[in-house]
């Protein structure tokens, strides 16, 4: 292939580079693609991204080609190559790593790899701020030339704009994440002590759930998190009610059931997607599947599938859960009561997914502290509510 040939096939991978990591809003995600994509195109061995992490002077990439991907790498600002690349913003292109002073072979000890070749350059955004370092080793022929280490800038100037929309995203669903969380625990903590272990329950064992019975991934993480607001209604409720020590009268039940629609009430109306699923599981996860619940006797697929998932989860957390009018029921116990309520209750096709992660949904309530029934600071025990 020509040196014409070769420009040209790699400007075309250049036009799809831009095209695939321009969707892509999770970070991790968007370094893995990105570090994928730049070895193709570079002819490499391997490709690391490096982010600068401002908050601890380190470089850090969740990926690294042939290293096990779970390990994070980080690298102290200013040390070894891509820690001086971003310290200088030079750009280093090394034909002999093991001669270069800035080079640290710790890597290839512990894992037996050879770098032979290194080409590194700053990835700056639109105002020239350098914010990582693009990294390949290991040209599969011959050395890196000034023609990769110009293809390699250009891919910089293309990555940092995703990279940063990505950390933009990232920091806004954190943001929105860390509120709605704070807004669950306002509605569960005025009647139940163990809040943060019930609302971790929740969001985990629903997650685990939404997997089992096929949702696609987004909808998995929406459930993740907006099932930790399905009592969110309660902060509509009386305290002469929510906090009663003893058996609700049938008109206190009856105005307890209206947290189902306070919380509908709280959630409607929201743009965001999430909130739109929160505002169903608050409005519905007290619906049974022959139709028997409330508020509106929903029954079947009637009820968002999102709400038959939430509504077996809670009510095996809240079994599992030491009352002061019942012990806590074993995990088998409380999974032999779902199976009795398929097809009453509970969807038949949720209990059968619940079933299929119980395993998982045992390993996530053994790690858990043993909970207590008295709020922290309060003698008053937690009262008995009517399912």
């Amino acid at each position: 292939m020509t040196r014409a040939e070769d420009l040209e096939k790699r400007l075309e991978l250049l036009v799809k580079f831009g095209g695939s990591i321009s969707t892509e809003t999770h970070i991790h995600k968007l370094i893995e693609l990105i570090a994928d994509q730049v070895k193709t195109i570079l002819a490499c061995d391997r490709c690391t991204v490096f982010v600068i992490d401002r908050h601890t002077n380190e470089l850090w990439s969740q990926v690294a080609q042939g290293m096990n991907q779970h390990t994070e790498i980080r690298i102290p600002y200013g040390r070894g190559i891509a820690g001086h690349v971003a310290a200088t913003g030079q750009v280093m292109n090394i034909t002999d790593a093991y001669g270069d002073r800035h080079f640290n072979q710790d890597t290839d000890r512990l894992t037996g790899y050879r770098t032979n070749t290194i080409l590194a350059v700053p990835l700056r955004n639109i105002n020239g701020r350098i914010i990582g370092v693009f990294e390949v080793i290991n040209k599969l022929t011959g050395v890196f030339n000034k023609d990769d280490e110009g293809i390699l800038q250009l891919l910089g100037s293309i990555a940092s704009s995703a990279i940063e929309n990505a950390q933009l995203y990232e920091s806004l669903s954190k943001s929105q994440l860390e509120t709605i969380y704070r807004l669950a625990v306002t509605a569960e903590y005025r009647d139940q002590q163990d809040t943060a272990i019930h609302l971790r329950h929740i969001s985990e064992y629903s997650a685990l759930l939404a997997e089992s019975v096929g949702l696609p991934q987004k909808e998995i993480e929406n459930i993740r998190y907006a099932s930790p607001l399905h009592d969110i209604g309660k902060v509509g409720i009386a305290d002469a009610i929510l906090l009663k020590p003893g058996k609700l009268t049938a008109d206190e039940f009856e105005e307890m059931k209206k947290h189902t629609l306070y919380g509908a009430k709280i959630l409607c109306n929201a743009e965001s997607t999430l909130l739109q699923i929160a505002c169903k599981i608050a409005g519905s996860h007290h619906e049974k599947f022959d139709g028997t619940g409330y508020p509106a006797r929903l029954r079947g697929e009637q009820i968002p599938i999102y709400a038959r998932i939430v509504s077996v989860v809670d009510v095996f957390d809240a079994l599992c859960m030491p009352r002061v009018y019942k012990p806590k029921w074993e995990p088998e116990r409380a999974l032999e009561y779902i199976r009795n309520e398929s097809g009453r209750a509970f969807d038949p096709m949720v209990v059968d997914a619940f079933e299929r992660v119980y395993d998982q949904v045992v390993k996530i309530y053994s790690l858990s502290d043993a909970r207590t029934t008295v709020i922290p600071g309060i003698t008053r025990e937690i009262h008995k509510h009517n399912y």
